[in-house]
């Protein structure tokens, strides 16, 4: 099974569970997101890896238009049945991967993503796919869980996240980040910094984690050296703290 489809068939099976999940349904980030649509008027909007349609659903009052936009087709009819609940008439669905965009050149003002870039396959091509379907004057932000910049902490994140998920691909450093947006022809800037806590048993079955992976993350967590421990502030029942970090870019 190719990674795309992989991403597609783990989040497809998923997707109830990413529309209830506390942790993708809040944040002050939703908040920050629907107050800069809110900014440009009749803003045409792309919500790039949307899952169960958060942000779209955050943004879609304050915008013209929202395309929620995923490689998993489960979870978009989640998004269709949610916006129609919601009245939120002026939000609509495509499918595809982060790296083809299936739009037009200079097609929307704002492109918006949230805990969706580290699943992807080919981030600078998707950047720059971004910066072809965005407006000339056009703005971004991202939403993602980044890594720790020492080593030692950034291979004890990774292996977690990949134990838990097998379509994980990688949380990136904000320098990484600045890169792959400048790599765009972007000038991008962290605009927010925070750390978000992950109850390990919602965590592992918002995914469905089989038992024996799950031990393994049990298992990385208390035999990591205390420094690790320590700075992602691993509890005894496994849950822990990871840095999540605001792009903005224009």
């Amino acid at each position: 099974m190719k990674q795309h489809d992989q991403v597609a068939d783990a989040f497809g099976s998923t997707a109830a569970a990413y529309l209830a999940s506390p942790t993708h349904a809040s944040g002050a980030d939703l908040a920050t997101l629907a107050a800069e649509i809110a900014s440009t008027p009749d803003a045409k909007v792309l919500d790039l890896g949307c899952g169960a349609g958060h942000v779209s659903f955050a943004v879609a009052p304050h915008a013209q238009s929202v395309i929620a936009y995923d490689i998993a087709p489960q979870m978009l009819a989640t998004v269709v049945l949610a916006a129609r609940e919601r009245g939120l008439a002026n939000v609509a669905t495509e499918e595809g991967p982060a790296e083809a965009l299936p739009f037009a050149d200079a097609s929307f003002d704002w492109v918006v993503s949230r805990f969706s870039a580290h699943h992807w396959h080919d981030v600078p091509r998707a950047l720059a796919e971004v910066r072809r379907v965005l407006k000339p004057r056009g703005r971004v932000i991202f939403v993602d869980v980044v890594s720790a910049a020492h080593p030692l902490f950034d291979t004890h994140l990774q292996a977690a996240e990949v134990l838990r998920d097998g379509s994980h691909v990688r949380n990136y450093g904000a320098d990484e980040w600045i890169a792959f947006f400048a790599g765009a022809g972007f000038t991008a800037r962290i605009r927010e910094n925070w750390r978000l806590r992950m109850e390990f048993d919602q965590w592992v079955a918002r995914m469905r984690t089989p038992e024996v992976r799950a031990a393994a993350i049990r298992s990385l967590w208390a035999n990591a050296p205390d420094e690790v421990r320590e700075y992602f502030g691993v509890q005894p029942d496994g849950s822990f703290m990871i840095d999540v970090a605001m792009i903005e870019a224009s």
